[in-house]
């Protein structure tokens, strides 16, 4: 069978900001003003899509139903989020009125609610990426052999794997390109929320990627590093460096 090379032309870099995975509780709610508390000095920006849920901290399924006027899986925007309070409001619309919430919630026991950045966005001033897996060793030699003629070799088995990645992305005079608030990203204390979406072979299919023809590594990550680049001769670009914080997502089968 005649196989087809992938090429570098297919891959493409898919990023969720860090520090745009929130929590609260039913405390955490105010009707009177319509916002929600969450973390402070996190990273959700004016016009961010986000969208809640109700999460259980104990890996059991979640129970429990989200203040009125928000509804789980749909799409709002951030238009204010303060810093230093964790004061959060969100509207229906991009650059519209605060939804209007009208109870706290239920979220008892386990069970809190999340808001998060919505999905995955593309980042298209990315130059190149790269990801390396790496596993440790565990020295399993035993003493006793019997006697040879030659040394007896080492034994091993395979630990723990681990990943580290990169991405040159060019810098742009877009203070809201996606680029630029990724290498912002570097210094945020607190990164959760912080995902990359790594295409191999990026295919669509009626207009937006298909998931089931594509093939692609996903994970959360730590981005651990920013290198710039600055001559007379060349765009700026700036090296980023990152690592899983948990186990990748490897997707790296066309399944349809």
């Amino acid at each position: 069978m005649t196989a087809t090379v992938i090429t570098g032309t297919s891959g493409a870099f898919y990023y969720k900001p860090a520090g745009t995975t929130g929590t609260f509780g039913e405390s955490g709610v105010n009707i009177a003003t319509d916002t929600i508390t969450v973390e402070t000095f996190y990273g959700f920006q004016v016009g961010d899509p986000v969208k809640f849920s109700v999460q259980n901290s104990a890996g059991a399924s979640p129970s429990g139903t989200l203040p009125a006027g928000l509804t789980a899986g749909t799409t709002y925007y951030v238009i204010s989020y303060t810093a230093a309070t964790g004061a959060l409001q969100v509207s229906a619309t991009d650059g519209g009125s605060a939804v209007d919430i009208t109870d706290d919630g239920t979220a008892t026991g386990n069970n809190y609610f999340e808001v998060a950045y919505a999905d995955y966005e593309v980042v298209g001033q990315v130059r190149e990426w790269t990801f390396e897996i790496t596993r440790t060793e565990i020295d399993v030699t035993t003493i006793g052999q019997d006697a040879a003629q030659f040394a007896p070799f080492r034994s091993y088995v395979a630990g723990f794997a681990e990943g580290t990645g990169s991405t040159t992305v060019y810098f742009t005079t877009d203070d809201e390109n996606f680029a630029n608030r990724m290498i912002n990203d570097i210094i945020q204390r607190n990164q959760t929320g912080a995902y990359v979406k790594l295409y191999v072979d990026r295919v669509f299919s009626g207009g937006s990627v298909s998931e089931t023809l594509s093939r692609s590594i996903a994970m959360p990550i730590v981005l651990t590093s920013a290198s710039l680049t600055i001559n007379p001769d060349d765009a700026i670009a700036v090296a980023i460096n990152f690592r899983p914080s948990s186990t990748p997502t490897f997707d790296l089968v066309k399944t349809a």
